[in-house]
């Protein structure tokens, strides 16, 4: 950008400058011709004034300029230098002299020498009734005298060009054979139709004065566009150089990039735009983020659908397994019932514990689902409350001793007493009987429990340890997950539905605190936290 401005303005600069060159070698001469013709014309004008003044005064011409002479030379003597004059005389003088200017009025000789110093006209004056030369000017004046005769009886203008004809005049140019070179003559009467008169003045100087001014024109031009275009290479710089700055932002805002600006105080359209542009980029970088933000949260809901989606459809798989077997069972043993098969009551009451036994199956896993339901959606909140955790894990291990006879397992309790902590009383209860029930479904080798409640910090820690198989590492993440079991064929040999453990989770995180599953030497080790309570 910057260099076809650049270019486009030393173009034009360029053309402008030549054109000017063209138009002084083509123009000027004739305008300076154009000029002296002017010239030559106030001349005429002037001098006819003067004579006419004299004319009208019923003065002789021929008189009145050897009176004028006279007086010159008398006021000559008066104050020429080496006789020193008054200086009264030496004022009067140079009162005459200022009077001879053009448009002013003045004295034959006094315009004739005005005209002759500053245009280098040689005029002559001639009485035509005598043919007698009143004033000449100096330069030839006897072949001047001889060329406006012969003009007057029409000889001698073969070579004449007329630039401008009046009444009682004209001006001409004329070549004069002898020198080889132009003049430009005005020839012709003054108003008294009696004064002849010749002005002369020679074309060579304007062609000179032309062609000088063309050659100084030349070299102005040459340097002008020099300088010129030095010039407008620093002032493009400095015009475009904001341009490139703006160009640089917006392909910065392009890539997304609205961390840059436009540094620049300028007042001018392009620091207004520079600004426009900052303001435009905090705009979208604010506009864009919100989009991200929300794109993002779409995202998420769009995810969080589509998990939902899948865990819904699990969850009926789930349920459907788990109902498919216990529904099977109690319908077959019911038709078995109703068919008659069963004569003798033994086998009676044996179907009927089968059918009772599966409802109750049946109905713990339908609580159980309300229970988890209720907690995932905060239907059920846990009613904080003060107890003693070691005491109520005592009770437990004392409530189910037959149990624990049952499945011949040890069991240790390790926990100092009184142990406060604030909970849900009742639910934590349900969190250490669903652990309890895993441990002993899961019992092995030694066959031994480990109940330990110990203070941490702010915390208590309750741990529940069996001795057992390892569960694989990759299947203790999803042990909270509904419906999971380890067991990929789901047997009945263990008996539980998998929704234990998901409502453990529920409960502890309605608590607000953690639950976790570690395997570790000789078994595997559940435990959760719970808020302390100073005794």
């Amino acid at each position: 950008m910057r260099r076809k401005i650049m270019l486009t303005f030393i173009g034009l600069m360029a053309v402008v400058l030549f054109a000017i060159l063209a138009i002084n070698k083509w123009w000027l001469e004739q305008y300076y011709i154009d000029q002296k013709l002017k010239v030559m014309e106030h001349a005429y004008a002037d001098l006819n004034d003067v004579v006419m003044e004299y004319t009208d005064d019923g003065e002789n011409i021929g008189d009145m300029l050897t009176e004028e002479l006279a007086n010159e030379w008398e006021l000559w003597s008066q104050i020429r230098p080496r006789g020193g004059g008054d200086e009264e005389a030496r004022d009067s003088f140079v009162k005459r002299k200022q009077a001879d200017v053009p448009g002013k009025p003045g004295t034959i000789l006094g315009t004739i020498r005005y005209y002759g110093e500053q245009n280098n006209i040689a005029m002559v004056l001639v009485d035509s009734n005598t043919g007698r030369a009143l004033v000449n000017s100096g330069r030839e004046s006897d072949f001047l005298v001889q060329k406006v005769q012969r003009y007057v009886l029409g000889k001698g203008q073969n070579q004449a060009k007329v630039l401008a004809r009046h009444e009682n005049y004209m001006v001409e140019t004329n070549y004069d054979f002898r020198s080889g070179s132009s003049y430009m003559e005005s020839w012709g009467f003054f108003s008294d139709n009696s004064t002849l008169f010749i002005m002369s003045m020679p074309l060579a100087s304007v062609r000179e004065s032309a062609a000088l001014a063309n050659h100084f024109t030349t070299y102005v031009v040459l340097v002008a566009l020099v300088f010129g275009s030095v010039l407008m290479y620093f002032v493009t710089n400095r015009v475009t150089k904001p341009i490139l700055k703006l160009a640089a932002v917006s392909e910065q805002m392009s890539n997304l990039n609205f961390d840059v600006f436009y540094e620049d105080d300028a007042q001018d359209e392009v620091g207004v735009l520079g600004r426009s542009m900052n303001t435009l980029s905090g705009k979208l970088k604010e506009t864009i983020g919100e989009l991200r933000q929300a794109n993002a949260q779409l995202q998420r809901d769009i995810d969080e659908k589509v998990q939902i989606d899948e865990m819904r459809k699990e969850f009926i798989a789930n349920v459907s397994h788990e109902l498919k077997t216990p529904i099977a069972l109690i319908q077959g043993y019911a038709e078995g019932l109703s068919e008659g098969m069963c004569k003798d009551e033994e086998s009676r009451d044996y179907y009927c514990e089968v059918i009772i036994d599966e409802a109750n199956k049946m109905n713990k896993m339908v609580r159980q689902l309300l229970t988890l339901t209720a907690l995932e959606f905060g239907n059920d909140a846990p009613i904080m409350e003060r107890f003693d955790v070691t005491e109520l894990i005592c009770d437990m291990v004392s409530s189910s001793g037959i149990l624990f006879q049952q499945n011949n397992a040890k069991v240790d309790v390790k926990a100092e007493s009184p142990l406060f902590v604030r909970g849900d009383e009742f639910k934590i209860e349900e969190v250490l009987s669903n652990y309890l029930t895993n441990a002993l479904h899961y019992l092995n080798g030694e066959r031994r429990i480990e109940i330990r409640a110990e203070r941490q910090s702010d915390r208590v820690a309750v741990h529940v340890f069996n001795t057992g198989e390892h569960i694989p590492e990759k299947d203790l993440p999803n042990l909270w997950t509904k419906f999971y079991k380890v067991d990929k064929a789901r047997t009945r040999d263990y008996g539980g539905s998998g929704i234990g453990l998901s409502i453990v989770k529920a409960i502890m995180d309605a608590h607000h605190q953690s639950c976790g599953v570690a395997n570790v030497e000789g078994g595997v080790e559940f435990w959760f936290t719970l808020e302390a309570e100073d005794g």
